[in-house]
């Protein structure tokens, strides 16, 4: 069973997404909060597997929230998806960066957020190529000036391949069919790849790609 906190100050749309999640077998809505503070108390206390989090809200907003979240080592498993009505928000990408493992249009249709819902608990990012490479595009400016690659020197020549990769939006198999390996063998080197780096998961990975200049805006 999946575990999900709503978090967004709009009741009216909180009580969509949990008639739509509730309905489903193998997703359980847990708790709701209206604004970060109260998001920050029931996911210390329900400890989900998925937080939907709103970006704008009043008093703590959600990138705060999220940064507090995934900076607490007591919730290494909880992914934090951002909610927002435009698809490349202002904040999104700063909301990766501090840990939130993808985000979601909010006019988004049911069967991609149930979809979404599914890969964030799996492990997975919810970053598609087009909209990483949009993401990335739009907001990557202010980090050309500072790319670090010495934060790569841990990986090996196959594994920069792979993160190049993944910060291109690509998934294992799509990966695995690039640089001719099994779908499985690019999973480990992506997985190695992520201890080497302190990336919490493939989303922070297409952060650090484009950071360390592994990857340039554009690129495709």
């Amino acid at each position: 069973m999946i575990r999900v906190v709503l978090v967004d100050d709009q009741a009216l749309l909180r009580a969509g997404f949990r008639a739509l999640l509730d309905a489903e077998d193998d997703i359980e809505v847990v708790a709701e909060a209206s604004d970060g503070r109260e998001a920050l108390e029931v996911v210390a206390l329900h400890r989900p597997d998925v937080v939907l989090m709103d970006i704008r809200m009043p008093g703590v907003d959600g990138l705060e929230a999220t940064r507090r979240i995934s900076a607490d080592p007591e919730l290494p498993d909880v992914h934090v998806v951002i909610l927002t009505t435009f698809d490349l928000d202002e904040y999104v990408f700063e909301a990766i960066r501090i840990g939130a493992s993808g985000f979601l249009v909010k006019d988004t249709e049911p069967a991609e957020l149930l979809a979404g819902i599914r890969a964030v608990a799996a492990g997975d990012a919810l970053l598609s190529p087009g909209v990483t490479r949009r993401l990335i595009a739009e907001f990557a400016d202010r980090s050309r000036g500072t790319a670090d690659p010495q934060s790569l020197e841990p990986l090996t020549e196959r594994e920069r391949e792979v993160v190049a990769l993944v910060g291109e939006g690509l998934n294992n198999a799509e990966i695995g069919e690039r640089l001719f390996m099994s779908p499985a063998t690019a999973k480990t080197h992506v997985s190695r790849a992520m201890i080497k780096l302190g990336a919490r998961d493939r989303a922070q990975l297409v952060v650090i790609a484009y950071e360390s200049g592994l990857v340039r805006p554009g690129w495709s």
